[in-house]
């Protein structure tokens, strides 16, 4: 059930709250709910650093200037809404550095921002998100299968927007990024950054009367992939912008939790009523819903951790490459030492004897199985880390 609110401070009888680690005197944060409102003002009042990807499809400013005819004289349904007319370009820009500011803010360290637009706005767009100190890790290009002809044949027909996916600051190290689950999507091919995807039409499409709602809703294809690729299940995901609620509806799909931000009433009700509608996933597994554990991802695990477990010993040989003649010895500290009294990480050691300037120690020492066999040190991690994974399934 979802919970349309005017004022945060509201909130708490009426919605459900996720835990944070931000101060006690701060908003608690609502999750699975749209709160009404200019999205500046809201974004304000949550909490910092708070929600895990932000996916924002902001007006685009069309500056549209006369009613657009079809060779048939019949009327374009073009947009023209209010909330998508600016008075100049210096007043967009404005609007665009406080809610990406606002947005900078209430994103967690680890999150990631997908913004959208067109020709008319991205360019813009991404200007401010650079100076706001965002970095770049791609620009998608959203290739329109069915795109509206250009009826005056004065140009290229307009079958394509742009979507910007950002991280808060060129040195943030962890992001989530599902490669693997894309891949996979992708007919086991990685995922290029061209997605060929239709319109919203057809039964996707709410309306009322027999006129759309929304002039601009998105395909739920296209929030599927990017709530799919940048997020895990449990994750919350903040749209500032929600429209009818594509990102809502895609997010309970997946089982993410979502935060809506809309001012418009008749959008806020199109939406809740279409996200009620939706059965939450009934197995709801990482694997079910998109998280594939990769050795990327797993957790860290330092080598000498194999010792403590009994599965090497100090003292013993580990082989590089399957090569006799290529060996070190195991210290009891986790380090290992070469013949030629070298001493240092497997990685470094393994560096070293391969006549290299990066080694995966991992991947390249082996050790002797009581058969005989040689086998790699990866395979003993791997045995730890399904051990430790059964316990954690188990408490």
């Amino acid at each position: 059930m979802m919970f349309i609110i005017g004022a945060l401070p509201q909130l708490e009888s009426k919605s459900k709250m996720a835990k944070s680690s931000v101060k006690s005197n701060q908003t608690p944060l609502p999750i699975d709910c749209i709160l009404k409102g200019d999205s500046r003002d809201v974004l304000n009042q949550l909490p910092e650093k708070s929600v895990d990807l932000i996916f924002a499809d902001p007006p685009y400013n069309l500056q549209l200037q006369n009613t657009l005819v079809r060779p048939n004289l019949t009327e374009v349904d073009a947009v023209n809404d209010e909330w998508d007319k600016f008075n100049d370009f210096a007043t967009y820009d404005q609007f665009t550095r406080d809610w990406l500011l606002a947005c900078r803010r209430v994103l967690k360290d680890t999150g990631t921002l997908w913004v959208i637009g067109s020709y008319h706005n991205i360019y813009r767009v991404g200007s401010i998100l650079q100076d706001l100190g965002y970095w770049f890790l791609n620009d998608v290009v959203w290739v329109k299968t069915n795109p509206m002809p250009n009826f005056r044949g004065v140009r290229f027909t307009n079958a394509h927007e742009t979507l910007l996916w950002c991280k808060k600051s060129k040195d943030q190290k962890k992001y989530t990024f599902n490669y693997h689950a894309m891949k996979m999507a992708n007919d086991e091919k990685q995922m290029r950054s061209d997605w060929e995807l239709a319109l919203c039409t057809g039964r996707e499409r709410l309306t009322v009367n027999g006129e759309k709602l929304h002039t601009t809703q998105k395909p739920e294809a296209l929030l599927y992939r990017v709530i799919l690729s940048s997020t895990n299940p449990g994750d919350i995901v903040l749209d500032p912008f929600f429209g009818t609620g594509t990102t809502g509806a895609v997010a309970k799909k997946l089982g993410r939790h979502f935060i809506g931000i809309e001012r418009e009433d008749k959008y806020i009700r199109g939406a809740q009523a279409r996200i009620d509608a939706i059965t939450a996933p009934l197995i709801t597994d990482d694997a079910v819903l998109g998280k594939i554990e990769t050795k990327r991802s797993a957790p860290r695990l330092a080598f000498s951790a194999l010792l403590e477990n009994g599965l090497l010993v100090p003292g013993q040989t580990l082989f590089f490459n399957h090569q006799p003649d290529k060996t070190a010895t195991v210290l009891a500290d986790g380090s290992l030492r070469s013949s030629d009294g070298e001493r240092g990480s497997i990685h470094k050691i393994g560096a070293y004897i391969g006549n290299q300037t990066a080694c995966n120690g991992w991947e390249h020492w082996y050790y002797e199985t009581e058969q005989g066999n040689l086998q790699v040190i990866d395979f003993l991690r791997e045995k730890i880390r399904k051990a430790q994974q059964h316990v954690n399934e188990s408490s």
